[in-house]
């Protein structure tokens, strides 16, 4: 997914990558340790993305550009 702005929150870019139809969704599967930013677990749904994170969740793995 490319951005305009400096980063983009997590919980944002599930729902804009539709990983997830809802905050709510996300909100669960992040909270359940379902995502992982660049490698690791991230249970924080504001957490800010940047160009070059990579993103894996619902079987599968995003890069933001």
């Amino acid at each position: 997914m490319k951005i305009e702005t400096e980063y983009i929150k997590l919980d944002s870019f599930l729902k804009a990558e539709n990983i997830v139809a809802s905050g709510g969704e996300a909100k669960i599967l992040i909270a359940d340790g379902g995502v992982r930013v660049n490698g690791e677990v991230e249970t924080r749904r504001g957490r800010k993305l940047r160009v070059g994170d990579r993103v894996e969740a619902g079987g599968e793995s995003l890069v933001v550009e």
